[in-house]
């Protein structure tokens, strides 16, 4: 097992909270964490028919048999669960006592938040990070490498090329579990969507643009690119919210959560073609920014990351919030530096006029570097350029 980052704070939160809920696309590892973390406790999947049908018909035995407490693998195939849990996580008042599993964070959260109210922990997990893959010995020797496997473990456990593994991983969860939660019936239709949200990542979203390119209304655009981001596939950054005395866009921008699934979803299937793609830029944006979420779920801290642009088309790739203030960071490809990267972090703090903790830019060479105003962070330092 390549060893996670969210491991520790699963060791902490299970410590505080009876019952801990893993959370995060299917293939995420979060089995393999939850297995490792707590080996002494019984692991039981609800995939399992026979385990499935005996939770749902008497559920009050089926967790009798866990005096210790277990690890209760895709818990939301079983949502009537989470009330027992409830009274007997109450009764016991033991810490640690359960490990959910969940792909479908609907379904899952939507449990939660009726039934186990103030008595569960989150961690949302993510495919590897790179940091993740560095200190394993596994990050890719290219970026262009990097961003066409994207961060799925499968990937590096097993020999299996990127084009094989995600193509059925399209084709199994995205195309058949995904959709069965909004019932679309037009397959074809679904897979142009998912093809045009790709296209689209690292950009401003627009709905009916969107919806148009691919012969639906804005709302079920709206609809269908809600089920993605509920069940991982893509999230969407917000444009921050303080206003400068700027004009500034309301829109959010779209992004993949897994760099190499935007790529396949794109069809690009050679590491090579992606030095001179056009979609190399947006690519990197994505696998950035993807990487920045990681980083603060696995410490399981708030997604307190914003852009900023502004009617003119100044802008910010990214806003980290830290207690001591906003950290701007802008975000470029080229693997060699250009005195220009940093010529919207000092626009930024200018407008701003407040405190900025180490404008960063990070960018696709290999050497990270303090300049006379900003960082230069290479992204296979990309885990420390969010670090105030």
């Amino acid at each position: 097992m390549i060893p996670r980052a969210a491991a520790s704070t699963a060791l902490r939160l299970a410590q505080g909270f009876p019952i801990l809920a893993l959370t995060g696309p299917r293939q995420s590892g979060k089995t393999t964490l939850a297995r490792a973390v707590f080996p002494e406790k019984p692991y039981v999947s609800l995939e399992n028919p026979d385990e499935r049908e005996f939770a749902t018909t008497d559920p009050k035995r089926f967790l009798a048999r866990f005096g210790q407490g277990a690890i209760l693998d895709e818990v939301q195939r079983c949502p009537q669960l989470l009330s027992w849990l409830q009274a007997l996580v109450d009764d016991r008042r033991k810490m640690g006592d359960f490990i959910l599993t969940g792909s479908a964070q609907l379904d899952l959260v939507e449990g939660i938040t009726q039934s186990l109210a103030g008595r569960v922990a989150r961690i949302e997990l993510l495919p590897l990070s790179a940091q993740e893959l560095q200190q394993a010995g596994l990050l890719p020797d290219s970026l262009e490498r990097a961003l066409l496997l994207g961060g799925y473990p499968a990937l590096y456990d097993r020999p299996v090329t990127p084009h094989d593994w995600l193509a059925n991983y399209v084709a199994t969860y995205v195309e058949r579990d995904v959709r069965q939660l909004v019932a679309v019936r037009d397959l074809a239709l679904f897979q142009t969507f998912v093809k045009m949200c790709a296209a689209r990542t690292g950009q401003l979203l627009n709905l009916a643009a969107l919806g148009a390119d691919c012969g639906i209304s804005a709302v079920t655009a709206r609809q269908w690119l809600s089920v993605l981001e509920t069940c991982y596939i893509v999230t969407l950054l917000r444009p921050h919210h303080r206003n400068f005395g700027k004009r500034l866009v309301k829109a959010p921008k779209l992004y993949f959560l897994d760099a190499g699934l935007a790529a396949w979803l794109m069809g690009v299937r050679d590491a090579q073609a992606l030095q001179t793609h056009a979609a190399r830029g947006a690519l990197f944006e994505t696998w950035v920014v993807s990487e920045l979420y990681k980083q603060r779920l696995n410490q399981g801290q708030p997604l307190d990351l914003w852009f900023w642009r502004d009617s003119a088309g100044t802008e910010v790739d990214v806003l980290i919030e830290h207690p001591t203030g906003l950290q701007p960071i802008e975000i470029k490809s080229g693997s060699t530096w250009a005195s220009d990267w940093a010529d919207n972090l000092r626009k930024w703090q200018r407008y701003a006029d407040v405190e900025c903790p180490h404008p960063t830019v990070v960018y696709g060479g290999t050497e990270s570097q303090e300049r006379q105003d900003h960082r230069l962070c290479s992204w296979r330092d990309v885990a420390q350029c969010a670090q105030a």
